[in-house]
Parts: structure tokens; sequence; C-alpha cells
């Protein structure tokens, strides 16, 4: 049984493609001041971020994986390389001895207070000067929305093993 495609209106399309315009553009503008300033990604940055957070500023690796919504084998990557730069650790977790931990260095946690103020900074020039504080209130919203469906359409009678993180 064929069935119609529902074609985006004339208001959606203008806000898909300004989505795709802002994401690509706030995607670039994020990654050149984080490898001016650091050196490093985005990717990267919200890596430390997480761990820092985190209890002990260390979190296992397949829960690391889940949060950033990566593959597992993309963190391993992304984990040994800003371990050779001594920012992040890998440890046996002492809870699960098949597991392993990422554990944020002192060196790691310098680096993120270091750059956290201009990368800041940096968020608050590109996305919140630019909207009053009612489309604030509404862009979290929006993106609380649209992540509640992806997750209810990535998750409704789908195999946990298509997800990318849950991938090795």
């Amino acid at each position: 049984m064929e069935t119609t495609p529902r074609w985006l209106d004339a208001e959606e399309r203008r806000a898909w493609l300004a989505y795709i315009d802002f994401s690509t553009l706030l995607a670039d503008y994020l990654n050149r001041q984080l490898r001016r300033d650091a050196g490093m990604t985005h990717a990267d940055y919200v890596l430390l971020a997480i761990l820092s957070s985190a209890p002990e500023r260390s979190l296992g690796m397949s829960e690391l994986a889940r949060q950033l919504r990566i593959t597992r084998s993309r963190l391993t990557h992304a984990v040994n390389r800003l371990s050779e730069d001594g920012l992040v650790d890998r440890r046996e977790d002492p809870a699960d001895g098949r597991g392993q931990l990422a554990v944020l260095t002192d060196a790691g946690y310098a680096l993120l207070e270091q750059v956290a103020p201009g990368h800041v900074e940096a968020v608050r020039r590109a996305v919140f000067d630019a909207l009053t504080p009612e489309q604030v209130r509404q862009f979290a919203e929006i993106g609380e929305a649209i992540g509640d469906a992806l997750q209810r359409v990535e998750t409704a009678g789908a195999d946990p093993a298509v997800l990318p993180w849950r991938r090795r």
C-alpha cells in the first residue's frame, strides 16, 4: 500500500532550512573557536565537560558513549587521543572487572577551566545574545520536545544495537 508523503508546508520548510543553516554554522563556529583557543574540537570539549561533571570526574566508557551519543569505537579513539595529551586516563573499573573508566586528569580539568569562559562567551554571542528571554525558554522547550520525540522514535521497537552509542 502506497501512502502519500507528508510534505513540509512553507513554514515547516522555512523552519527546517533555518535549522540546517544555523546548526551547520554553529558547529563550525564552535569548532573554530575551540581549535583557536585550545587546539581541540567541540566534541573533545564536550567529552571533557561531561567527565568534569561526573562523580570523581570518572565515567564508564559505555555510559560516556551513551551520553555523547557516539559509538564505543569512536569514543575509544577520542579517549586514546586525549590520553596521549594527558587530559584523560583510562582505568579498569573496580566495580566491573570487564569495564573501563574514562577519568578526567588534573591537566584535563585545568584545561577545561581555562577554556570554558571563552567557550561560554562564544555560545552566548552566537546563540543567547540573539534571543529574547521568551525565545530562550521556547528554544529549550523545542529542543526538549524534539529530543524526546527522537528518543521515542529510536527506541520504539528498534533493536538497541542499532543506536550509534550502542555499537562497537
